[in-house]
């Protein structure tokens, strides 16, 4: 069972991972709904520690590639963790799309806006802005993932 969780688990990285080109630009900050769909299926499919991973290696990579900022760790990993930790606690897609959006589009972006920002990127933003912009794109991940869950759950592949 773990080596499937694992390869699951590669599988939703190389999909965040191949998606990265697909975002929205907002001055120096890209939005990336895909990784907050990856997020919400991950942290349903697999629990909070493996969304976690999940996150920090597609913001690993896709920072290597170019196609990311440093602010794709906070808000990413924090999202998916809660997306997890919401599904364990209420059984409910739903919870683990809120969880993403709270993680991401709240603590995330206070993560990014007192910490990343400044510390690793030398630039100061505004705490409504980064808020307004990772809760848009968080959400319309979120939307996508609990979408994706009910496909795949359709299709046999996945189980509420």
């Amino acid at each position: 069972m773990q080596t499937r969780k694992v390869a699951q688990a590669v599988i939703l990285v190389a999909i965040a991972v191949a998606l990265s080109p697909i975002f929205i630009p907002l001055g120096f900050i890209k939005l990336f709904p895909a990784q907050h769909m990856i997020n919400v299926i991950g942290g349903v499919m697999l629990g909070p520690w493996y969304a976690l991973g999940i996150a920090t290696a597609a913001a690993i990579i896709r920072n290597l590639l170019g196609v990311g900022t440093p602010l794709a760790f906070p808000g990413g990993m924090i999202g998916a963790f809660l997306a997890g930790w919401a599904y364990i606690l209420f059984r409910r897609t739903y919870a683990a799309a809120l969880g993403e959006v709270l993680g991401t589009g709240f603590l995330g972006a206070l993560v990014s806006v007192w910490l990343v920002a400044p510390m690793l990127m030398k630039k100061t933003m505004a705490a409504s802005v980064m808020m307004g912009a990772f809760a848009a794109s968080s959400l319309a991940g979120a939307v996508l993932g609990v979408a994706a869950l009910q496909v795949l759950r359709k299709a046999g592949i996945w189980r509420e």
